[in-house]
Parts: C-alpha cells; sequence; structure tokens
C-alpha cells in the first residue's frame, strides 16, 4: 500500500479532470511499490518550467514519488483504457505499466499529464510485469528531450529512477521508472476503444473533454456549423498531425512503431520505441527490429500517418451526423486535406532547409531542385544531417565528397546558388534561416549507444549528461558539437531499435 504524503514540498499543484470522465475510460490503481529508488537522472530546466523545487525532487521523499512508492496529495492515479491498430491489427491495450498520476497545473496555468512508466502491473497489462528496464527508460529520456530541442512537440521526460529490482526480458536488466509529462495521453487508440465498446454518449463525452482541453477556441467557433465540434475536432487534429509529420521528416526521424495508440489527439510525439534518426538518406529505411515489413519505414510515414487519422474519423461517425452516409462525406472530406496540409508543411521547411524564403516567392522548379538534391542523396548514400549542415556553414567540399566527387552535384549546386541569388533577401539572411532550419546536430545512434551503455553497464551518467547538453541546442553550430557529427565507424552489421519502452 503507497503512501500519502502530507506536504507538496516540490510544489505539485493536481487536479485530476480525465478522471471525471466515465470510470469505463480507466481503472483507479495505485503504484506498485519498488524495493530501493535510486535518482538516476533529473532534468532540472523541465522541473522549473513546472514550477518544482529539483531539490525536493531529489530528496528521498520526493524520489519516493518518482518511484511510484508515495502518491503526492492531489494526485489520483490511473490507468487509462484504449485499443489500437498495431502494425494495422485492431486490439484492445491500455496503460499495461503506465500510471497517470494526475494532470499539474502549472504557474502560467498550463494543465499537463504526469505519468509513471515502468510502475507495476495494471488491469491492462495482459499478463506484462508491469516494469520497464534502466536501458529503454533512459533512451526515451534522451530521445524525447533531443525533440523538445529539435522544436518537435513531443511528450518530455522529468526523472528517471532505479527500482533496485530486476527485470526479466530475454536477460536480466536493472528496473526503472520513467516520469513523463504530456498535454496529455489522449490517443486515437482511446477513441477507438471508446467507439467499439462504449455507448455514443460516453463517446461524445470524450469528445467534449478533448475540445475542451486541447482545442477550446475551434470548439466554440464550430457549433454553429454542419458536423459542428466535432468535425471541427477532426479538422483540428488533422492540422496537427499533418504538421508533425512534416516535422519528423525534415530532420530524418522514424518512429519506428507508428501504431494509432501512439498517435496522440494533441499532437505530441509519444512512445519512443525502437525510434531512432536516419543516417544516410533512403526513403525506406527502417531500423526497428519487429518492423519486417517496413511498415513504418521513414518513407511511409506520412502515408501511415493519413491511414490513422482516418481510423480516428471513423470513430467520430456517429458524432458528425445523423445520417451515417452524410457523416462518412464530411470525415472523407476533412481526411483529404490531409495530403495538402502535410505537403505545404514539408515543402515550405525543405525550402528553409535551402536558405530559400516562404511561399510566395515560390519559383516553380523549386521542388524539382529540392527533390534532385534528395535523390543524389539517396544514390550516393549521403548522411541526411551532414548534407546540409555542410551546405549551411558552406562546407560545399564536403558535401562533394559525400556525393563521390559528381559532377550530378556539381550542376545541382550551381543552380541552387543561382536560385539564391534570385531572391530579394541577402545572403546572410539565407544562411540564417538555414541555420534555424538545419540542426547541427542530432541523436546519432552510435551516441545513444555509446550514452546508454556507460549508465547502465558502468553506472556512469557523464556521457549521457554531455549528450544531452550537446542536443539541448542543436542549431548552435558551436565548436563542442563538431565531434558529434561524426559518423559511425562503417560496419557489417545493420543498426537494429527494440521494442523497450
Amino acid at each position: 500500500m503507497t503512501e500519502h504524503l502530507e506536504k507538496q514540498q516540490p510544489g505539485w499543484r493536481f487536479d485530476n479532470s480525465y478522471a471525471q470522465l466515465p470510470e469505463a475510460f480507466y481503472s483507479r490503481q495505485e503504484p506498485v511499490p519498488v524495493k530501493a529508488p535510486q535518482l538516476v537522472i533529473l532534468n532540472d530546466q523541465l522541473a522549473k518550467s513546472l514550477g518544482l523545487d529539483a531539490k525536493s525532487l531529489r530528496s528521498e521523499s520526493g524520489t519516493a514519488v518518482l518511484a511510484g512508492n508515495r502518491v503526492p496529495e492531489g494526485a489520483a492515479p490511473l490507468a487509462q483504457a484504449y485499443a489500437g491498430h498495431q502494425f494495422g491489427h485492431f486490439t484492445m491495450l491500455g496503460d499495461g505499466r503506465a500510471l497517470l498520476l494526475g494532470e499539474h497545473i502549472t504557474p502560467q496555468g498550463e494543465r499537463l499529464d504526469i505519468q509513471l512508466k515502468g510502475s507495476g502491473r495494471t488491469p491492462y497489462s495482459r499478463g506484462g510485469d508491469g516494469r520497464a528496464a534502466l536501458g529503454p527508460m533512459l533512451r526515451e529520456y534522451i530521445i524525447s528531450e533531443a525533440m523538445h530541442g529539435l522544436g518537435i512537440p513531443t511528450t518530455r521526460s522529468l526523472a528517471v529512477v532505479t527500482t533496485g529490482e530486476p527485470v526479466y526480458r530475454e536477460t536480466v536488466f536493472p528496473g526503472a521508472v520513467l516520469t513523463r509529462v504530456a498535454a496529455s495521453h489522449i490517443r486515437v487508440g482511446t477513441f477507438q476503444y471508446a467507439a467499439q465498446w462504449r455507448t455514443t454518449e460516453e463517446l461524445r463525452e470524450l469528445a467534449d473533454y478533448t475540445l475542451e482541453r486541447h482545442y477550446p477556441d475551434a470548439a466554440a467557433e464550430a457549433d454553429a456549423e454542419v458536423g459542428g465540434r466535432y468535425l471541427s475536432l477532426l479538422r483540428e487534429v488533422i492540422k496537427r498531425q499533418a504538421a508533425l509529420l512534416a516535422q519528423w521528416q525534415l530532420v530524418g526521424f522514424i518512429h519506428g512503431v507508428m501504431n494509432t495508440d501512439n498517435m496522440t489527439i494533441s499532437g505530441e510525439t509519444i512512445d519512443y520505441g525502437p525510434c531512432a534518426f536516419m543516417d544516410a538518406f533512403d526513403p525506406a529505411t527502417v531500423f526497428s527490429s519487429i518492423d519486417t515489413q517496413g511498415r513504418y519505414a521513414y518513407g511511409n510515414q506520412p502515408q501511415i500517418g493519413v491511414w490513422n487519422l482516418a481510423r480516428f474519423a471513423e470513430t467520430l461517425l456517429p458524432l458528425l451526423h445523423d445520417d451515417m452516409e452524410k457523416a462518412i462525406e464530411l470525415a472523407e472530406d476533412a481526411i483529404s486535406q490531409f495530403a495538402e496540409l502535410y505537403y505545404a508543411n514539408w515543402l515550405s521547411g525543405m525550402k528553409a532547409k535551402l536558405g530559400l524564403f516562404p511561399l510566395e516567392q515560390e519559383e516553380e522548379a523549386d521542388e524539382a531542385l529540392i527533390k534532385e538534391l534528395l535523390g543524389l542523396m539517396q544514390q550516393y548514400r549521403a548522411d541526411y544531417t551532414n548534407t546540409f549542415r555542410s551546405l549551411t556553414i558552406g562546407d560545399y567540399e564536403a558535401v562533394l565528397s559525400a556525393h563521390g566527387g559528381s559532377a550530378e552535384l556539381g550542376q545541382w549546386h550551381d543552380r541552387w546558388q543561382e536560385r539564391l541569388g534570385r531572391q530579394p533577401e541577402s545572403a546572410e539572411a539565407a544562411r540564417d534561416l538555414m541555420r534555424r532550419s538545419n540542426p547541427a546536430v542530432i541523436p546519432r545512434n552510435h551516441r545513444v549507444e555509446e550514452a546508454l551503455e556507460a549508465a547502465v553497464e558502468h553506472g556512469d551518467l557523464s556521457v549521457m549528461e554531455r549528450l544531452l547538453s550537446v542536443l539541448s541546442n542543436p542549431y548552435a553550430y558551436t565548436a563542442d558539437q563538431d565531434e558529434y557529427c561524426m559518423l559511425p565507424a562503417p560496419s557489417s552489421q545493420r543498426y537494429r531499435t527494440f521494442c523497450g519502452t
């Protein structure tokens, strides 16, 4: 039995609006206490932004909360129910090893979920132990914070605590609990669960709650329209996801497991399992060991995104219109907007990566110029991030070398320089735009593995801390980032990632 704190020393301010939904959407559950919790890493910058006292979080009582051994005052722990299409197959899911402590209200009035991941068995564990291993929790910490540094909407990581207990997978690992912060944990899969197993009125309650929490302005403006507030909800989620997926593509991020339960209604990136960043540019790149068919390959992510959104639209049909044919028509029209929204985000982002200013100055040949460069990068297996980095700092020789000294690249470079010369902005303004659009560093796979090995195998957090420091401002172009731009040594083994989070 977990004990409740008498004081909120770190500054927790919990409210529990999700718990006011029908109980069918969750199961009340307290975390399962662990043997010997020890704080591994705390995100001081995030704690400060949340209005929390880092010193109190580092204390024995603060660590007990982060481990799930104590429940802070005002929290109301629960495991959320949801369903999802996993690699295209629909199934019942839910928080099998995570608990939502509640919603913390920041000093700025922002409402954020505080979730413990690896906190023990729940009614949705489906035979699992409800625990998590240290390595995957640290991996989520690194990648989620790197995404935040890149300016991409994401859940965040507040802390990782070891449990003092082993976790048994293919071998024995040290157990850990991650504290995750999110705009919310409402997923496409949450709506799929409601549509499949709950009443229309319960589905409506979920939709109304989601609108008020994430899209209050859209809700207020849409009531008089055919399809009303629920069509507005669908459209807003489509907009958010179109923008998010374009941002993934622009930095070479591969999520790895884009199941519908891993797609948030808020538009944040969530669930950093077998994710990784692409080195050599290739749309067919897959890292996940379980994605044997390449369903979630880099080049497929936009199509999977719209497929997931279609599943979301299906759940809303009873709310869109009493006439099912009309409801389907409204949903299909909304979904059809995704491609244009996504492509506009991607194209403007790619233009910025090449120093080309907004769409109103677009030339017909811009799209071809972008696609030609990507084609050359794929042909010569040039590194995606370093190609744009080198173009940004004017290191044409590095780009040429990566492309085997090809004459085609030289011709492309001449056309690009001519195009830059035709826009009214100065060359300096174009370089500034490129620096803001092209990260100098990403969490390279070999650097992430290096940090995890040092932390898990040797208890050395310094490698991870330095990596996190470099990734916190990836657009800085400072000298201390240079070594993190280096590619891994050639290997005959393809890099693979695993679903450990």
